[in-house]
């Protein structure tokens, strides 16, 4: 078994990633889904917590050898960021989605120093949006970005363009297609809802199940 598939079935044995086509969820941003992912449920198992964690080292040691820190996405990305730079043994801080709003003002948590190669750790891509745009308070602090790693991708086509476009090489421990391969090996979909998940992925703001 690939380690992307590994990862993909430890996701789905505790139902972090959860696919259901004939009642799709709601996104926050109001798309229909037949995929939702909380990677968040990880953290409570510690096995595959720590399973999870050494791939992310391996990423990030293997791609991003340079690294002279790490900095985790707030609010799912803080923990994950944190356990690989502790196994690392590299700096780390955090990025807020805005500035606190008393005390500093700080959106950036952490001590750092401008110039130094900073690697990225969030827990899932969907568009990349929110991703990207804390690349960009980073490079705007001074810090060089070398790259994203992340547990899980869409793949969406939306995302790859705007990860291109910014210059940022990104990683995920798995994907859409690896997971939607592995549940059909796996008789939790069968063909024709495979047909559906795939046709999501196309074009997932206009889906409607």
């Amino acid at each position: 078994m690939t380690n992307e598939k590994a990862v993909a079935e430890k996701l789905l044995q505790i139902n972090a990633i959860r696919l259901n086509p004939q009642q799709p969820f709601t996104w926050a941003s109001g798309w229909k889904s037949p995929i939702y992912c909380d990677n968040r449920k990880t953290l409570s198992f510690p096995y595959i917590r720590d399973f999870v964690k050494s791939e992310l080292c391996n990423v990030i040691f293997e791609s991003f050898p340079e690294a002279d820190m790490l900095a985790g996405v707030a609010t799912a990305g803080i923990a994950w960021g944190a356990m690989a730079a502790d196994q690392l043994k590299l700096p780390y801080i955090y990025v807020r989605p805005k500035p606190k709003e008393h005390g500093l003002g700080n959106q950036v948590e952490g001590y750092f120093e401008p110039g130094k190669r900073v690697v990225v750790v969030e827990d899932l891509i969907s568009t990349g949006k929110s991703s990207l745009q804390v690349c960009t308070v980073l490079k705007e602090q001074g810090l060089k970005v070398e790259g994203m790693v992340s547990i899980f991708t869409y793949g969406f086509d939306v995302a790859a363009a705007a990860f291109a476009e910014a210059g940022v090489p990104l990683k995920s421990l798995t994907n859409y297609e690896t997971l939607i391969s592995l549940a059909l090996d796996k008789g939790i979909v069968g063909s024709a809802e495979e047909a559906t998940l795939l046709n999501w992925r196309s074009d997932p703001a206009h889906w409607q199940g």
